[in-house]
């Protein structure tokens, strides 16, 4: 029987948007919308912010397959929780 890979788990609290992954944690401060902006997205999140894991993973670069998920699974999280999100 195939292993699976573990689930990428997406907690959206008040000031943050926190990633879980294999056990490491990635923590990621979204920045809000414009205050003027009109259909703004309820979050927006820098690329930029999500190259490393949160410490004591920090060494771990976030390679361009696992962003891929992430954010995937970022936007899923947020769909069901009907906001929106986008990336920068």
């Amino acid at each position: 029987m195939a292993r699976r890979k573990p689930a990428i788990e997406v907690e959206i609290t008040e000031g943050a948007i926190r990633v879980r992954h294999a056990g490491r944690t990635l923590t990621v401060v979204a920045s809000p919308p414009p205050p003027a902006a009109e259909d703004a997205p309820d979050f927006i999140i820098s690329l930029d912010d999500i190259e490393r894991w949160d410490a004591p993973h920090e060494d771990d670069e976030i390679d361009v397959e696992k962003l891929q998920l992430i954010l995937a699974a970022i936007e899923d999280e947020c769909d069901r929780h009907g906001l929106t999100v986008e990336f920068d």
